[in-house]
């Protein structure tokens, strides 16, 4: 192994490093409460160097969100590659990958969605913004494909599938943060995951042609 490949390799461990010290800390004393200094000391690193690697908080968890939107994909590939099931069954499995999506890590999901629609999101470094956005792109293309194989023959108001996704996963992206909110303000008797269903039989209705 050559010099380069070799800082490179190191480069890359301990920025996985990093990012596993800021999860512990993230969930442990929330976005808010956190530090980078917190986040340092978990991983067992100066500041100084901390910085080298991300310009703060922000960047962090936009790097931890990465992660989501890669299992997002592969979850929904998952779904696309099962061709031999009916129409009404491929919705439903696309329901319930939405929602392993979110269980696959609550805290970093739910602040992604605050991430996408804050202040801070322009102020990520370029190439943090493009790797979300191609990853959503992708993600909400074969989401997509998925609601016109799921959709063909019902008498729905569009036929334009990828606008049908966005407003898919604006829906999704709603209720995960109305019941994040409600978990917020002390309610215990939410439930996501019926909450979910239910709006999504309501999305599906409400796209039929009445």
């Amino acid at each position: 192994m050559g010099i380069q490949e070799r800082r490179k390799r190191e480069r890359e461990t301990r920025r996985h490093q990093i990012m596993v010290a800021a999860k512990n800390v993230f969930y442990q004393k929330g976005f808010s409460k956190s530090t980078m200094e917190d986040i340092a000391r978990a991983a067992e690193l100066s500041p100084g160097t901390l910085y080298l690697y991300f310009k703060n908080k922000d960047e962090l968890y936009a790097s931890l969100s990465l992660r989501v939107l890669q299992y997002l994909l592969i979850r929904l590939e998952e779904v696309e590659k099962q061709t031999d099931i009916k129409a009404r069954k491929r919705l439903a499995l696309l329901q319930e990958a939405i929602y392993d999506v979110y269980e696959f890590d609550p805290v970093i999901f739910v602040k992604m969605f605050h991430l996408q629609s804050g202040e801070a999101y322009p102020n990520l470094t370029s190439q943090l913004r493009t790797d979300i956005s191609d990853l959503t792109g992708k993600s909400l293309q074969v989401l997509a494909r998925l609601l016109k194989a799921g959709l063909t023959g019902q008498d729905i108001i569009s036929q334009n599938y990828g606008k049908l996704a966005e407003m898919l996963w604006a829906f999704f992206s709603g209720v995960v943060l109305f019941e994040a909110n409600k978990k917020m303000a002390g309610d215990k008797n939410g439930d996501l995951k019926a909450t979910l269903k239910a709006a999504l039989e309501i999305f599906f209705r409400g796209i039929q042609q009445i």
